[in-house]
């Protein structure tokens, strides 16, 4: 009698649990968005980086799943956390498109922060909470809406003291990722170039907080010269619409909702809903290719030892060439987040950008940064996308090396050389150039800025002069870049991929695919030559110069390459 109950209790509980999961799928839902670990690029790039972003949303799950969102009917609003892991500024564009589309379909959204900046800066963040319909701010929180600001740190003085000394070319004046090291103030183009770059940035960030909080622009650059805010004074000021804890925050979202209401991650919903909605394997789609980090040559992947992760130029190439090839792939959106690298590298990702661009249409999407090599792979696509807040541009070079001879001999430290050959020594930093090897430098230099710009030039459909006056090393925003030409429309994944729907005449929910696409197997055996679709595997590695390595570390430049744009330029 007692197997018999255990068995009828067994029974009960698993109808009971089927009868659940059939109600959860069916029951409306609050769509929930936690950016306190702020979001992923795109797919990971090596097993690290998965292990690393295990818990990360991704952005195009987030995208994918406003956007499907607004049409679901069972989704009855959305609610969102931003937290203090800053996010750069076009990552946060794309999410204030997405909400703003969202709340377009009649369906509320809210934002919730603890604070805006504890004791520190906060604009960005707010910026992002001023797409949302009420924003909601803890009782000790503040708002830190203190404006935009870009510090850089020369210490060209400190290395005179100990004896280090910098020859470095640079095409051209506004080419200034070196100037750290060679000068001890910004230079005029230094300034000129930054200067434009915080206004441009500050333009978008006031035109977005005056709409989204309904204030006259005027009055929000003077709430900014008046920040920081305490939570009392953001709400006085109208910076926020209630203080509240996270607590009555949700209980007020699950009241409007309904009883039966259930939260659920956005990234989530959208993979459920893939899940859901298979593509047929034969079906016309979209390729998705993301080309994230420092250019360098051979495949992508990240030091093991820390660091970002890196675009390896066989990886891109080999996705590149596979989309390239699938004769379902109708367009390819390369969404591209990078401040640059290798010149060589990029030039090789270029290329396949060319040749892809001939058989298919090539969109580039760009985060956010997209500047020196990160605008080499992007210049050849048939249409740019960049968002207002996108640095890009940095079209220009330099190389050079540091002269370490006076710190040598303060710690009494010598060096003998011995090379065949007059120029086997010309990268030792224990000397400087010589006239001779100065004049094979500047040739370099020349030679590369020239292909760079000549490029651009074919590619935007500009004079020559043209493209010269729009380089010369200068950062853009995306605004500013759209204005000038190097950018066709401003926008996000989202809108990249649609407008790669109509230009390869696809239905606008036609799927889309990242490519390389790769089986299990196909990822186990390797591949069977540099053709094959599996050598864009990723890998685990050093960042490297190739050959100069070693010459990049002792210089104190990026370990990635010659065409790149410095870390302190981000905005966030």
């Amino acid at each position: 009698m007692s197997l018999r109950v255990a068995f009828m209790d067994a029974g009960k509980a698993i109808f009971e649990t089927v009868d659940k999961l059939r109600q959860r799928r069916t029951a409306p839902l609050v769509l929930e968005l936690d950016l306190t670990e702020g979001l992923t690029e795109g797919p990971p790039s090596d097993p690290l980086a998965a292990v690393l972003s295990m818990r990360k949303p991704r952005l195009s799950d987030v995208l994918s799943g406003l956007r499907r969102a607004r049409q679901d009917p069972r989704v009855r609003g959305l609610v969102v956390k931003v937290g203090g892991n800053p996010m750069g500024l076009a990552m946060v564009q794309e999410l204030r498109q997405a909400v703003t589309h969202f709340r377009a379909s009649g369906k509320p959204a809210i934002v919730f922060a603890e604070t805006f900046g504890e004791f520190g800066g906060g604009t960005v963040p707010y910026y992002l909470a001023t797409a949302f319909e009420r924003v909601y701010l803890q009782p000790s929180g503040d708002v830190g809406l203190t404006g935009v600001a870009v510090e850089q740190r020369f210490v060209k003085g400190t290395l005179a003291k100990l004896g280090v000394g910098y020859e470095v070319g640079q095409r051209h004046e506004y080419k200034t990722a070196a100037n750290t090291f060679t000068q001890d103030h910004m230079t005029e183009a230094h300034r000129e170039s930054i200067g434009r770059i915080v206004e441009s940035v500050t333009e978008s960030l006031v035109a977005g907080i005056a709409e989204g909080r309904r204030l006259d622009p005027a009055k929000v650059r003077e709430l900014i010269d008046r920040g920081p805010f305490t939570a009392a004074e953001a709400l006085e000021a109208g910076l926020v619409d209630e203080l509240a804890y996270r607590d009555e925050v949700y209980d007020e979202v699950k009241r409007s909702a309904g009883a039966e209401a259930h939260l659920l991650y956005v990234s989530r919903y959208a993979k459920g809903a893939a899940v859901r909605k298979l593509p047929q394997p034969m079906a016309d789609a979209i390729a998705l290719v993301h080309g994230h980090g420092m250019i360098r040559s051979g495949r992508s992947g990240r030091s093991p030892v820390g660091g970002g992760g890196a675009m390896g130029s066989d990886t891109i190439s080999a996705a590149l060439r596979a989309a390239r090839r699938d004769e379902h792939v109708k367009a390819v959106v390369f969404r591209v987040d990078s401040p640059g690298g290798s010149y060589v590298a990029s030039d090789t990702v270029w290329r396949e950008v060319t040749l892809t661009r001939k058989v298919k249409p090539v969109i580039v999407s760009m985060g956010d940064v997209a500047a020196s090599g990160g605008y080499f792979v992007s210049m050849g696509a048939d249409v740019i996308v960049a968002q207002p807040g996108t640095l890009t541009g940095s079209i220009g070079v330099y190389g050079g090396k540091a002269v370490l001879a006076e710190l040598f001999e303060k710690i009494g430290m010598n060096t003998e050389l011995v090379g065949s050959g007059a120029n086997a020594g010309m990268f030792a930093t224990s000397r400087g150039f010589s006239p001779e090897q100065w004049e094979r430098i500047n040739a370099w230099l020349d030679r590369i800025y020239d292909d760079f710009v000549s490029k651009v030039a074919a590619s935007r459909d500009l004079t020559r002069d043209r493209a010269h006056e729009l380089a010369r090393g200068r950062v853009w925003t995306g605004a500013d870049a759209q204005a000038s030409g190097l950018v066709d429309e401003l926008g996000g994944l989202e809108d990249a991929l649609a407008l790669a729907r109509r230009r390869a005449g696809l239905a606008d929910d036609a799927p889309v695919r990242s490519y390389p696409r790769l089986n299990p197997l196909e990822r186990l055996r390797g591949p069977d030559s540099s053709e094959d679709k599996s050598a864009a595997l990723a890998r685990i590695r050093m960042d490297a110069w190739g050959p100069l390595a070693r010459l990049s570390a002792e210089l104190g430049l990026p370990a990635s390459g010659p065409l790149i744009l410095p870390a302190w330029y981000a905005i966030r």
